[in-house]
């Protein structure tokens, strides 16, 4: 990892505590495109986590999480290998969840 991207992976952790650690869990657990199942770190998507969970604001429903997770792994690994936004649905309804709590603290 370069270290430009640790220093805002730490940023972000410092900034959203324990729902950067929601959404990483949340996202490994998921594990939207077979990663971790086959070895990958735990840390696998946290590049994703980072460019989510700035953009968690637009969002106003799950969906909107939805397509910002989809388009964010679209972006990190190319839409192939992403696969199809449905894919993303049960995880997202999950951080939006997550996401909600973490606004009412």
């Amino acid at each position: 990892m370069s270290e430009g991207r640790k220093k805002r992976q730490d940023s972000l952790k410092a900034a959203y505590g324990t729902l950067y650690v929601d959404v990483s869990r949340l996202l490994r657990e998921a594990d939207p495109i077979r990663l971790i199942v086959i070895g990958a770190p735990d840390d696998e998507y946290d590049p994703e986590v980072s460019t989510i969970l700035p953009r968690l604001r637009e969002a106003k429903s799950s969906d909107d999480v939805q397509r910002i997770v989809y388009e964010e792994f679209a972006h990190w690994l190319g839409a192939e290998i992403a696969g199809p936004a449905t894919d993303y649905a049960g995880v997202s309804g999950d951080i939006w969840a997550v996401w909600n709590k973490f606004l009412l603290r």
